[in-house]
């Protein structure tokens, strides 16, 4: 029998994993809200998984059953805005302390003293957080795409507005509320369609400018090249989600901002348990170049791929982590 070839073994072990079914959702009461939770493996070792904007707990399909096989109990919510989760009305709810109140609330209801974290994205974000607001419930943490923002002198939109310009999109949704949020709703499924790309730099050079032309994706005016990264099942899990929640909630995290920079000044801007970050080699996200001054045990690795790592290479993300669990001996209760 001939070896496969590497991208063979890549797309075999992508439909294995699923094919896996997605366990199912739990109602869970944390922080004065109820959370969507899916949760999976024997109760033991926790692993609290993250996800971003404009995503979905589904996004950790390939991530869940590897988990479960090494023995971690994998506790994957979809966060406040998000799914059947609560969406609050008002914006400043959405703040990194709800978020990170929220996880920890989580960890109670299961009776868990700390856990090991994994972020992607937004889910990132919340978590450099979180390792700093809630240092004593994390033994470990994994970032994917976004690295630690440093708080700097001046609030963040108010820099991004004078270094990018209005048309920023996280300037954007602050300066022009429910603008996005009804675009969004409108052509949710040309939107997310238009999102969910890989490969675009293999078939086309160009860059669309900070943080990517949100709006003109969900009209169609702007069309990315490279494929979809995932089946028309799949996509419809989060079309359909979003579809049922509309977009203000989610975008609503990113009204926080300024919010947040004010609740982080009161925490020391350092990450103190072990930590690795994977980034993808064309992400959009700029990487951080202050990193290891950030967090006192760091291992950083790259993988060949744009922003939605572990959907884009399960495999090699999952090694990863794995390799790396193992290595720091981590997820005790």
């Amino acid at each position: 029998m001939l070896p496969l070839s590497d991208d063979v073994q890549s797309d075999y072990y992508h439909e294995i994993l699923a094919m896996t079914p997605f366990p199912s959702p739990e109602m869970i009461d944390t922080n004065g809200i109820t959370l969507e939770v899916f949760s999976a493996g024997e109760k033991g070792k926790p692993i609290v998984l993250c996800h971003g904007w404009p995503e979905h707990a589904f996004s950790w399909r390939f991530q869940i059953p590897v988990l479960v096989a090494a023995g971690y109990h994998v506790i994957v919510p979809n966060q406040r805005g998000y799914g059947a989760s609560s969406r609050p009305e008002d914006v400043t709810d959405y703040d990194i302390q709800h978020l990170c109140d929220d996880l920890a609330g989580l960890l109670d209801h299961f009776g868990y003293r700390e856990a090991v974290f994994l972020g992607h994205d937004w889910g990132a974000i919340i978590l450099w957080n979180f390792a700093m607001i809630h240092a004593d419930r994390i033994s470990g943490l994994i970032n994917l795409s976004v690295p630690f923002m440093d708080r700097g002198t001046s609030e963040w939109v108010g820099f991004w507005e004078k270094m990018l310009g209005p048309d920023f999109y996280m300037v954007h949704f602050n300066r022009q509320p429910g603008v996005a949020d009804q675009v969004f709703d409108d052509n949710a499924d040309r939107f997310l369609r238009n999102m969910y790309h890989t490969d675009e730099w293999l078939e086309d050079p160009r860059d669309p400018g900070p943080g990517m032309p949100l709006i003109n994706m969900a009209t169609g005016s702007y069309q990315p090249a490279g494929q979809l990264l995932m089946s028309e099942e799949e996509l419809a899990v989060f079309v359909d989600s979003f579809k049922r929640t509309g977009f203000t909630a989610s975008i609503n995290w990113y009204r926080n901002f300024t919010r947040n920079w004010e609740i982080i000044g009161a925490y020391e801007q350092l990450i103190k348990v072990p930590t690795m970050v994977i980034f993808g080699d064309y992400d959009t996200v700029p990487k951080s170049k202050s990193l290891s001054s950030r967090v006192n045990t760091l291992e950083v690795h790259n993988l060949d791929c744009g922003h939605w790592i572990q959907q884009e290479r399960p495999e090699k993300t999952n090694e990863l982590i794995i390799d790396w669990l193992k290595r720091f001996e981590l997820g005790v209760i």
